[in-house]
């Protein structure tokens, strides 16, 4: 029964995790913000984040109350996007921004360490596989019902569904038993250990060390590209309902990613996990090429299949590999935190350095420039793990 409620979870909390997401730059430019000025906000945000993801971890490896924390987090990202609604000034924005970026940095290593604690080392794969397929879920109705909404009622619509997402997403989280949750395993210890290894041992693990360099490589090219691309569509007048199109790209990605989640975790229980982070990263450098070359909107139904493609499979091997490399250390939250702060750092720079380019060289250099980046990410990880073991 606790993993139906972690299922509705994750899939309510699919609308409230992210904020407004891509929502954000459509909103923002309506009301007569600057291409530049929404990725320094991003950017800001990000960064807000990166100092606070680690830390954050840390601090769930020890603490027990997880629940607990996932819930404020969830309250914290709409009181954060109520106030970008009514006050969607300069300093009113970077502030919800940055509270709305811990919030969510926190919920993401709560749930995964909720999930360990419920089902253990055994079934994290399969499990963290339906984790990600019920908020791929959730992401795509959500989508759909603000796609729509937003055609007849305007973005306005998008924070009256967020806040109901909101209050039962709390509900069903609250639901699972705490007792059920073992503190010992959710932070990646063994039956027969009581100590966690020192903080200092992970900086020298250089398996960590090439995930981390890979995942950050990839949110570098990968953040920037949906935002940006119903963004140059509304730039270069192809389309005149930036909501609903913002929406389909959202669709399209998270319909794609549910099979794909599922996928993922029966591959890595037979495969190795190298092998799957491959598959993710051929795809990104694909993408940008297409979206950087193709002038028609419709260049949305390819490119954000092949989005979910990539989102499916590297969402289900992050924490899968993580996991892995921090068994029995009891560290793994925190392990995930690392890697976590590297996708922050990577991902806020993606927005600031795509709008800087999109700003001075157009929209189709800014793609054409983060499908080179995927490509570095992918070279990058063929080379470095090429007689490294990732299970």
């Amino acid at each position: 029964m606790p993993l139906y409620f972690l299922n509705l979870f994750n899939f309510l909390v699919a609308d409230v995790r992210d904020g407004l997401g891509p929502f954000l730059g459509v909103f923002l430019q309506q009301n007569h913000w600057q291409v530049n000025k929404i990725g320094f906000v991003m950017t800001l945000a990000g960064l807000t984040s990166i100092i606070i993801t680690t830390p954050v971890s840390m601090l769930i490896d020890h603490i027990r109350y997880k629940k607990n924390i996932g819930i404020i987090a969830t309250i914290s990202i709409i009181i954060g996007c109520y106030f970008i609604y009514h006050y969607p000034n300069l300093p009113m924005t970077i502030i919800s921004q940055m509270l709305i970026a811990i919030a969510g940095a926190t919920l993401i290593s709560a749930t995964v360490s909720i999930t360990m604690g419920l089902v253990g080392p055994d079934l994290f794969d399969k499990q963290i596989g339906y984790n990600e397929s019920f908020n791929h879920a959730g992401n795509a109705c959500a989508a759909l019902i603000a796609g729509i909404a937003s055609y007849y009622f305007g973005l306005k619509a998008i924070f009256i569904l967020m806040s109901c997402s909101a209050f039962l997403a709390i509900t069903a989280l609250a639901l699972i038993p705490s007792r059920q949750i073992d503190n010992k395993i959710a932070r990646g210890l063994n039956v027969n250990q009581t100590s966690p290894q020192p903080f200092f041992k992970l900086l020298k693990n250089k398996k960590l060390f090439i995930l981390a360099v890979t995942i950050g490589l990839f949110h570098l090219a990968n953040a920037a590209m949906l935002p940006l691309l119903s963004q140059s569509m509304v730039a270069k007048n192809i389309i005149n309902k930036p909501g609903s199109y913002t929406a389909m790209t959202i669709i399209i990605a998270q319909t794609t990613m549910i099979p794909m989640a599922i996928f993922a975790a029966f591959f890595a229980k037979r495969h190795e996990y190298r092998i799957l982070l491959v598959l993710a990263l051929v795809v990104l450098p694909a993408r940008g090429l297409l979206i950087g070359t193709i002038q028609h909107p419709l260049v949305l139904l390819p490119a954000e299949i092949l989005d979910g493609v990539g989102a499916g499979l590297i969402g289900v091997a992050i924490p899968g590999i993580v996991a892995k490399i921090m068994q029995g250390s009891g560290r793994f939250n925190t392990g995930l935190g690392i890697i976590f702060t590297c996708q922050g750092l990577c991902a806020s720079c993606s927005h600031y350095l795509a709008g800087t380019i999109a700003k001075y060289h157009g929209y189709d250099q800014a793609f054409l420039t983060l499908s080179l980046i995927a490509l570095c990410a992918l070279v990058f990880w063929l080379v470095f793990t090429k007689d490294v073991s990732f299970g």
